[in-house]
Order: structure tokens, then C-alpha cells, then sequence
């Protein structure tokens, strides 16, 4: 894996958890609208906003650079859309990469001829 592909995983595992509990907070600020006088909607809805657009940049950069099979970029792309579904993506791109420097040093020692 090259350096530019790595760096691609790694934003978009870096920014899965942030998306997940924006996702989870707007949840919750719905909640309190309908229930109590607090209305963060607004604020915490730009705030999922911007963090869901970084994920799907870094997905789709991600999904170009690796060359993902149709199935994978799907089911990264639907984790987004699901409340705790980045947290699933941040831990499977976090085996992934973890998976990938360990392939890297055994075709470096000679180990593996991948």
C-alpha cells in the first residue's frame, strides 16, 4: 500500500467516530426538541452536516485509491448512514490498515512474496 492510499484510510477512519456521535448527539437533540424547551436541531444539524460531507470526501477518495470491490465501498458508505455505524467503520479501516503495514513489513523482510 502506498503512502497516499494509507493516508486515504487513515482520514477516513480519523473522521468515522466524529461522524458517528454527531449522528448521535442531532439523535438526541431531536429528542429534547419534542420533549423539552432545548432546541439544538440547528447547531448540532450543521454540525453532523459537516462532519457526513468530510466523510463521504474521504470515503470516495478512499474507495478511488484502493480500488474497493463494489460491495466494500457500499458497506462503508451505508455504516455512514447508520447511527453507530461509524464506529463499525472506524474499527474495520483500523484492522484493515493494521493488516496492511504488517503485508508491507513481511514483503520488506522477505517473508512473503505478496
Amino acid at each position: 500500500m502506498d503512502l497516499k492510499t494509507a493516508s486515504a484510510l487513515r482520514r477516513l477512519r480519523l473522521i468515522s467516530a466524529p461522524e458517528a456521535v454527531s449522528f448521535l448527539l442531532l439523535l438526541v437533540c431531536s429528542v429534547l426538541k419534542r420533549t423539552t424547551d432545548f432546541d439544538a436541531v440547528p447547531v448540532m444539524g450543521w454540525v453532523h452536516a459537516g462532519f457526513f460531507l468530510l466523510y463521504l470526501l474521504f470515503w470516495a477518495d478512499a474507495w478511488n485509491r484502493t480500488k474497493w470491490p463494489l460491495k466494500t465501498a457500499a458497506l462503508y458508505f451505508v455504516l455512514a448512514v447508520l447511527p453507530t455505524g461509524g464506529f463499525f467503520a472506524e474499527r474495520r479501516l483500523r484492522r484493515e490498515s493494521q493488516d496492511a503495514v504488517i503485508a508491507s513489513r513481511a514483503r520488506k523482510e522477505g517473508v512473503v512474496n505478496a
